[in-house]
């Protein structure tokens, strides 16, 4: 029978001060965000050839690819540490406004921190994820860590799945039973899927790159290489946030089997609007409505996106001050423009996701030490996710679907996504969700997945 593994965290007590930018992160961000990769990325990704990805395929074919079941159990030390730094927590001033254009206010902060470090309760969350069929297989010399549910249908269409930062596993597991089970919830058995919910690499669970060249192209490679182990010859993929430009890469890829993806964060930017982002000024001539407010939502985005610029640039210098005070990494992650809305309502308990599940997410990248190399993802990928001609959408020949949730960071108009995908064979506007939208809306996210790939089936 095989071992299951434990998992073990180190933790470490210094003390890091965070000092951080004022108007210099705008523009830097404008450069980096709006037009494209910084010359170092350009020089880095221009060095990181064909030939280093043949490298990498042969050394994907050459390792153990076991895959060994996977089981959660955090060492009791590791919860107590955190409540004690918790309760040490040095806090600033209260901000000097009364809105959240200053960041995440203070007493919304406090009123969430007290609960975490008195009544919100780890082991829950565990529990959640060990009830879960969970794995962990070597690929490109990483181990990856993945929750795999089957349908009981056994023509299910398998699915794998790709968070993003600051989210994690944790996001898709309300979609696992209305995708594997759509029968229980309004859908028909035709409609079911087989759900593979990976964490990329230097995410939760996932082993920690100590290489560089981890980019978007490369964790879709070993997504490709996970699907091929598992033994799946047809299937689709659905990302959001980092889980877009993945899924994409694996589209632009034309990896094997795959039949098409569904997006809800696509690059659909075109390139006279990234112009004008870039370098500031009034929106291009000829904008219909809907592109006018897409174009107003990525102008106000700049000043809200310093987080980006920042781990983009220097991931090693923020993660001192994230990767030694809890809060200081919570509050990091809920300065989010996904999590603005969920923020403003004070961190409602009831409100999806719940309070505690905000918290199983921001604790796990605490336990698992992991608030650098997440971080680090935006160094290797210093583009604009959003940027058509950056992701290179237009090399994309497989179908692709497109959902619109109306809180999303920006709202992507229809003629900017058929521009950009060529072969776009589905595009919905819901009338609710966000950034999260799994999380959010685990039924309707279900729904417009299985819209999305009716025709592909």
């Amino acid at each position: 029978m095989t071992k299951l593994k434990k998992v073990h965290y180190k933790t470490k007590a210094h003390t890091a001060k965070a000092f951080f930018l004022s108007r210099l992160l705008v523009a830097l961000l404008a450069a980096t965000v709006f037009l494209g990769p910084p010359a170092r990325v350009l020089a880095q990704q221009f060095a990181q050839t064909s030939a280093q990805a043949q490298v990498t395929a042969k050394a994907i074919t050459t390792e153990d690819n076991t895959i060994r079941p996977f089981r959660v159990h955090v060492p009791q030390e590791a919860i107590i540490d955190l409540r004690r730094r918790i309760v040490a927590t040095r806090w600033p001033d209260k901000e000097t406004v009364a809105d959240q254009s200053q960041g995440v206010q203070l007493a919304t902060m406090k009123e969430l921190v007290r609960y975490w470090g008195t009544k919100y309760d780890w082991r829950k969350a565990e529990a959640k994820l060990n009830a879960l069929p969970q794995f962990v297989t070597k690929i490109d010399g990483l181990d990856i860590h993945f929750i795999h549910v089957r349908s009981k249908n056994p023509h299910a269409l398998p699915l794998i799945v790709t968070h993003g930062w600051p989210g994690s596993v944790f996001e898709q597991l309300k979609i696992i039973s209305p995708l594997t089970d759509p029968t229980a919830y309004g859908g028909r058995a035709e409609d079911a899927f087989d759900l593979i919910i990976p964490s990329i690499p230097g995410y939760g669970f996932s082993g920690k790159p100590t290489d560089i060249g981890w980019d978007s192209d490369r964790i879709a490679r070993a997504w490709t290489e996970l699907m091929k182990r598992l033994g799946y010859t047809r299937y689709v993929a659905q990302g959001g946030d980092w889980g877009s430009p993945i899924s994409s890469a694996m589209a632009r890829q034309a990896s094997a089997g795959l039949l098409g993806i569904h997006i809800n964060l696509p690059a659909t930017i075109p390139p006279e609007v990234a112009t004008v982002l870039a370098g500031g000024g009034p929106p291009p001539e000829g904008l219909s409505q809907k592109e006018r407010a897409a174009f107003n939502s990525l102008d106000a985005l700049k000043n809200k996106r310093a987080y980006a610029a920042v781990m983009g640039t220097r991931p090693q210098t923020v993660g001192y001050g994230l990767t030694d005070s809890p809060v200081g990494l919570a509050a990091w992650m809920l300065g989010h423009p996904g999590f603005a809305q969920w923020m403003y309502s004070g961190g409602d308990s009831k409100k999806s996701p719940t309070k505690d599940e905000v918290l199983d997410d921001i604790t796990l990248y605490w336990l698992t030490n992991s608030a650098v190399s997440s971080a680090r993802l935006y160094w290797e990928n210093n583009t604009n996710i959003l940027n058509a001609t950056v992701q290179k959408t237009t090399d994309i020949s497989l179908p692709v679907a497109i959902t619109v949730f109306p809180e999303e960071v920006y709202r992507t108009p229809q003629t900017w996504a058929q521009r950009a995908y060529r072969h776009l064979i589905y595009f919905h506007e819901a009338d609710k969700g966000g950034h999260f939208a799994a999380w959010e809306q685990p039924q309707l996210f279900s729904e417009e997945i299985r819209a999305a790939f009716k025709s592909v089936r």
